[in-house]
């Protein structure tokens, strides 16, 4: 679950495009507990692009700068649960799309396609050059400060 009611969609190179879409009638749409591989090889223009789910969304906050849940995932094999708490404007899913197995990592284990998932929370990528996002702008003696707690249990 992503508590987003927009996406920043990208070009062909995966680079935000400037405008804030609606997930609404899209297989971008997260706001209530979904399979991620459901819709994930539907035939739509950013999940081709970016080999499925490599997006950020535009996190729906009840604050401008408190911490909120925004995200939540549940595996029902093992009972894995996680929640992403964040004072931040997006979220980049990344699922994955890139790995094909000829990365190893820890144990020797292989990073196949679509085994992960990484969920980031962050300001709109290419923001400084996309007049519709949140500004990144800090000016001297100012200071940024953003918290993301993850909370992991099991259900």
């Amino acid at each position: 679950m992503i508590c987003a009611d927009r996406f920043t969609p990208v070009n062909k190179v995966l680079i935000p495009i400037g405008e804030l879409a609606s997930v609404e009638g899209t297989p971008m749409a997260f706001r209530s507990p979904t399979l991620i591989g459901k819709r994930v090889d539907d035939d739509f223009e950013q999940l081709a692009y970016g080999h499925g789910y490599d997006h950020n969304w535009v996190l729906k906050r009840k604050t401008e700068k408190g911490l909120e849940l925004v995200a939540t995932v549940y595996e029902p094999t093992s009972g894995r649960y996680m929640e992403v708490w964040t004072t931040e404007p997006g979220i980049q899913f990344y699922g994955g799309n890139f790995f094909d197995g000829s990365m190893i990592g820890k144990q020797g284990k292989h990073y196949n396609h679509r085994v992960s998932l990484a969920l980031e929370t962050q300001h709109f990528p290419d923001s400084p050059n996309q007049l519709a996002f949140p500004s990144t702008l800090l000016m001297p003696g100012e200071q940024y400060k953003h918290v993301c707690v993850y909370k992991f249990g099991v259900k």
